[in-house]
């Protein structure tokens, strides 16, 4: 039962009632319900939720296929595989201009020998220093550039492992565990059914402690307090009452449908406001919409009948 319409049922008690019946507010029960959607697209393989059945928090309740995800992400671990085979390797090229570099230097020295014994002219001596310091670009530059290609083939690694990470985050959204205590009140889907990112699949809700939001005159609220104890009635029977125990978990700061100028006292007296009262509902016995009573002084002897 929405809150408009706790509030019409509030509004008849009001009326109906004679003074000396009458409880210091009218409300029904309401609950604290989460609704559980899936997280991933694809085939809903299983939903282990029926209504009525009691789930624990991060207990898992269903799982979306992830069939396509798990291929998707071995074809990205694969490709990481192959970047070693694609890494360069110029040391047979390097050893080779080493090689030309080490008799161009022997050379070079023993022209060195003949141009001081006058045997071999200083030109010579030049060339062969120009043909080492070629060799050596030539050995620099494919050093560089191997090393340039090999960052090039590393660097597609990252991107790679970020996939992973990415997929591996989707096939976490594929199981759907319960997010909090208590129990299914609605189930929305099937297995086998196609769902996608933000589809309901249950509803559950918190059924130990429920929530009477009542009704309240502007008077009686003087003397309402959050976690003041009160009385709350249910009925049992065609006349009777059970007395429960509850405690103000919330106070209204305006009243319901307030007239834009309140003149009289009066008026204000006949203002509406609601509040909220937390009933413990260990047994099973209170349920969503039941209506109830307040009594804001406990009166233990005193019942409806009277």
């Amino acid at each position: 039962m929405n809150k408009l319409s706790s509030l019409c049922l509030a509004l008849v008690l009001f009326g109906c009632q004679d003074e000396g019946q009458r409880s210091d507010a009218y409300g029904n029960f309401e609950a604290t319900t989460v609704l559980v959607s899936a997280e991933a697209p694809g085939p809903l393989l299983s939903l282990a939720a029926t209504e009525g059945q009691i789930l624990q928090q991060g207990q898992m309740v269903a799982l979306v296929d992830t069939t396509v995800l798990h291929l998707q992400r071995e074809q990205v671990r694969a490709t990481i595989s192959t970047l070693p085979r694609k890494l360069q390797n110029s040391l047979a090229e390097i050893a080779v201009l080493e090689k030309q570099q080490a008799n161009l230097e022997r050379e070079r020295d023993r022209v060195a020998r003949l141009v001081e014994k006058k045997a071999a002219t200083p030109k010579q001596l030049d060339d062969l220093n120009g043909e080492l310091v070629v060799i050596q670009q030539q050995i620099g530059a494919v050093r560089a550039n191997t090393s340039t290609a090999n960052q090039a083939i590393l660097s597609e690694k990252e991107p790679l492992l970020a996939q992973i990470a990415l997929l591996d985050e989707q096939i976490r959204r594929a199981y759907v565990y319960n997010p909090t205590a208590g129990t299914v009140l609605t189930k929305m889907a099937e297995p086998g059914e196609m769902v996608n990112t933000g589809s309901p699949l249950y509803r559950v809700g918190k059924l130990d402690t429920l929530t009477l939001r009542a009704y309240t005159t502007a008077s009686l609220l003087q003397s309402v307090q959050i976690g003041q104890t009160v009385e709350v009635l249910i009925d049992e029977g065609q006349e009777d009452y059970r007395r429960l125990s509850g405690t103000i978990s919330w106070v209204a700061d305006q009243a319901e449908f307030t007239p834009k100028t309140i003149q009289t006292k009066e008026d204000r007296v006949n203002l509406v406001y609601a509040i909220e009262v937390a009933v413990p509902n260990s047994d099973g016995l209170l349920k969503i919409g039941m209506p109830a009573e307040v009594n804001f002084q406990q009166q233990a002897a005193t019942t409806s009948e009277e």
